[in-house]
This record gives structure tokens, C-alpha cells and sequence, in this order.
């Protein structure tokens, strides 16, 4: 595909497109990791331990359907043509999944907030199938890296400013009744009864409903096609198309299975990170809230120097580089504890400081952490420039279908291990560090893989699509 072969978008379209990642990511920032998952883990199970393994089984069973369905769905876009439809149909069953969550108080039934999560789970993916498949439309070729890392820091910073105010304004300490900031929760909030905490679903959604707004306003969509009943026939059957026409592009498989291997680890170290802090260090919300917003801090300025860096060396380089950092910070988290990190090769004192992060052991775990913030929005947004450089607009849907299909098609892989062998042991520590070798084994696949993905050579087209 040519830069000629891009029809002009006006700004407003394109930020409408970048707004949906800003629309989206309180979900998984407040959500998944930082707010409502730790919540859960420490003050809904009945220990941390189960609450954990809980956590991860119901990341892994949305991942399930996610995998399944997700290139079926991208096929279906490619013979409808339209994308918002498909993104406002799941938008509905996001947006009231996460206000079931409200509902989710201490000592009440787990199955139904567990439920409500992957419901949202699987409609926020799905959604972003047909978001991320808008892409090679609106933009030329040599815009793509620029355009999805700046995108992703725009989610980053809108989930930064939603558990900002989470932690300043709504979720307060059970002990002291007050939020970061010492004030009393707003809106009469409960901390006793984990009201800030189970908030973060409603506040999730009514953010999702007003700023996915612009996209279905300013953002241009694909031509209408075939009506729904008809284009779910041809789309399946030009799955199986696909599906066979991949086999003789070999770039294209070594990259999504290298992709659904460390993409595993990734979505397993983002949506159990928070979690495995708080059993880690006692952490309440206030500290995980502000490590989640020092990680999105430092997640900000990450995808913005990869826009430049996606633009100079190409999108391989970003992913390489930045899978190196996620298993470096990986090591380090899982090797840190009270008194030491590095597996105790590295002694700390034990007394605290006072304050929030008062141990030397916390302030480690901190410095790791900023090499995940650094990285993980990198991995991700580089991820899928790699893809759309690799694919022409007319077979993006179905191919980023598949794309959606590597980063689930075993994402419940990595959480069912760290689940199960947490649940075996008794230690997230040794659940956690499974993760690594997803990590590993993407890198080693990616690393023969060539870029753009199409290319028959391990450099081809590296320089031109630049």
C-alpha cells in the first residue's frame, strides 16, 4: 500500500481515532490493574492467594472467547465494510458490565463481579479489533508508527487522570476514612464498604460513553458493504480464505506467533501487577493508585519518544527494545520483597520510613516498575504499527481479526499458569514469575521475524517503510 492509496483525513477524524485509546484505557488502568482488581484480590476472596488465582481465571476466560471470536468478528467488518456499528454494539455491553460492578461489595458473592469483568473484557477487545483496523484508512504508511504511539499515550494519560482522581476524590482508606489527599470521599463514598473501589466501574464507563464520542463523530468509516446476515457468511468463509492465504506469507505467522507469546505475558503482567503489589507489601489503594499513576506517568513520555524512535528505526526495533525492559522489570519485581530484591542477593533494611512507600524493598519494586511503564505502552502501540505496515487497507479487518487473535489465542495461558501455580504453591511470587518466559520466547520468535511482516527477508522494506 502507497501513501496515494490513503485517502486524506481531516485532523478532527484523526483524533477522533486517537481518542478512542484515550476513551478506553481508564477501563484497564482503574479497572483491570490499579483500582478494582487489587480490591478484589485483598478485600473480596477470602485470602490474596485465591484472590489471585480467582483474578487470573477470569482474565483467562475472556481471553478464551476473545481468541475465538475476535478474527471471526475482523472478517465480518471486512464484508460489512462499517466499523462503528460493531464498536457501538459492544460499547453497550461494556458500559453496563462495568456498572454491575458497583454491586460488588465486601462479603457478597464473587462469581457476579468476576462475570461483569469479562463481560467487559471481551466488548473492550472487541471493540478495539475494529478501532485498530481503522488505522491503515486513515493514515499513510510512513504515519502509522507516529500516529498509534501517540494514540497509546493519549489512553495512558487519560488513564493517569482517571485513577488520579480516584485516589485523590473517591477511594478512601477503610482505617482512616480519607483519600490520598485526606479528604472525605466524594458523593458520600463509603470506604468501609469499598464504595471508592467498586466505583471505578461506573466511572469507567460514563468516561468510556463521553469521549468515545468524537470517533463516531469526526472519524471517517469504510464504505457500507454486505448487509449483516450475508456478511456473516462471506466473512467466514473469507476467513478460512485467510486463514490459508497466511500459510504463504510466512513473515506475517512468525510475527503473530511471536506476538501471541509475549503479548500473553504482557496482558498477564499488566492486569495482575497491581494484585500482586498489594499481597506483596500490604499496599492499599492509595499506594497502588500511586503507582499506577507514576507508571502512566512514565508510560506518557514512553510512547512518545517511541513515536520517534517507531519513525527513525522502524516498529521491530520499539518491540525488541522494549521487551528486553518488560523482562528485566519483570525479574526484578518478582526477585524484591521485604528486607531484600534480587532473589536476596541484595540486602535492605527492614524498617520503614514512614510515609507511602517507606521500605528501601518498595522504593526497588517502584524503580522496576518505571521500567514497565516505560515499556509496556511501546510494545503494544509498535505492535500495531508492525501490523498495519505489514497488511493493505482492504485486508486490515481480517488480518488485524487474526492480529487480535495472537494477543488472545493463549492469553489465557499466562494467567491460568500464574493462577494455577499460585494456587499450587501458595506463593504469587512464583505465580508472577511465569511470565518471564512468556517474555523470552516472543523475543526469540520476533527476532527472525522480518519487518514489515510481508517482506520475505529478515530487513526487507525495513528502510522504505520507515
Amino acid at each position: 500500500m502507497n501513501q496515494l492509496d490513503v485517502p486524506k483525513t481531516a485532523k478532527s477524524g484523526i483524533w477522533g481515532w486517537m481518542l478512542f485509546d484515550w476513551a478506553a484505557q481508564p477501563f484497564f488502568t482503574v479497572v483491570t490493574t490499579f483500582i478494582f482488581g487489587p480490591y478484589f484480590v485483598s478485600r473480596m476472596a477470602s485470602d490474596p492467594a485465591v484472590g489471585q488465582a480467582a483474578w487470573g481465571y477470569a482474565i483467562a476466560v475472556s481471553g478464551l472467547f476473545i481468541a475465538v471470536l475476535s478474527p471471526v468478528l475482523g472478517s465480518i467488518a471486512d464484508q460489512t465494510g462499517r466499523r462503528k456499528p460493531w464498536i457501538g454494539f459492544f460499547a453497550v455491553i461494556k458500559i453496563a458490565s462495568l456498572i454491575m460492578l458497583w454491586f460488588a461489595a465486601p462479603g457478597s458473592d464473587v462469581i457476579a463481579p468476576l462475570v461483569f469483568f469479562s463481560l467487559a473484557s471481551i466488548a473492550a477487545e472487541f471493540s478495539i479489533v475494529f478501532n485498530d483496523s481503522m488505522m491503515p484508512r486513515l493514515v499513510a504508511p510512513k504515519d502509522i508508527g507516529r500516529i498509534s504511539n501517540v494514540a497509546w499515550g493519549l489512553g495512558y494519560l487519560g488513564g493517569m487522570i482517571a485513577l488520579i482522581f480516584v485516589v485523590a476524590f473517591m477511594a478512601g482508606s477503610p482505617e482512616t476514612g480519607k483519600t490520598m489527599l485526606g479528604l472525605t470521599p466524594i458523593f458520600g463514598l463509603d470506604p468501609a464498604a469499598g464504595e471508592g473501589d467498586r466505583a471505578t466501574g461506573p466511572l469507567a464507563a460514563l468516561w468510556y460513553l463521553v469521549f468515545v464520542l468524537p470517533m463516531f463523530f469526526f472519524t471517517p468509516d469504510g464504505k457500507r458493504g454486505l448487509p449483516a446476515g450475508k456478511a456473516v457468511r462471506a466473512g467466514l468463509a473469507e476467513l478460512r480464505s485467510t486463514l490459508n492465504e497466511a500459510r504463504q506469507r510466512p513473515g506475517i505467522v512468525r510475527f503473530l506467533i511471536g506476538r501471541m507469546i509475549y503479548q500473553d505475558g504482557v496482558n498477564a503482567l499488566l492486569a495482575l501487577g497491581g494484585a500482586f503489589a498489594a499481597t506483596m507489601f500490604g499496599w492499599a489503594t492509595a499506594e497502588i493508585g500511586i503507582f499506577g499513576i507514576i507508571l502512566n506517568v512514565v508510560a506518557i513520555f514512553g510512547c512518545l519518544a517511541a513515536s520517534r524512535l517507531d519513525t527513525m528505526l522502524g516498529s521491530k526495533v520499539v518491540v525488541v527494545i522494549s521487551l528486553v525492559l518488560l523482562t528485566i522489570a519483570t525479574i526484578g519485581i518478582v526477585s524484591t520483597g521485604p528486607g531484600y530484591t534480587l532473589f536476596g542477593i541484595v540486602q535492605m533494611p527492614g524498617a520503614d520510613s514512614g510515609g507511602l512507600f517507606g521500605t528501601p524493598a518498595e522504593k526497588a519494586y517502584i524503580g522496576f516498575g518505571l521500567l514497565i511503564g516505560i515499556a509496556f505502552g511501546p510494545v503494544q502501540a509498535s505492535s500495531r504499527s508492525y501490523m498495519a505496515r505489514s497488511v493493505s487497507a482492504d485486508e486490515a479487518g481480517r488480518y488485524f481479526g487474526i492480529y487480535a487473535l495472537s494477543g488472545r489465542a493463549t492469553s489465557f495461558l499466562a494467567p491460568f499458569l500464574v493462577a494455577t501455580v499460585t494456587a499450587l504453591t501458595g506463593s504469587p511470587r512464583l505465580g508472577m514469575a511465569t511470565i518471564i518466559a512468556f517474555l523470552l520466547a516472543g523475543l526469540a520468535v520476533l527476532f527472525r521475524t522480518p519487518y514489515p511482516a510481508a517482506m520475505p527477508g529478515s530487513n526487507a522494506g525495513s528502510a522504505a517503510s520507515r
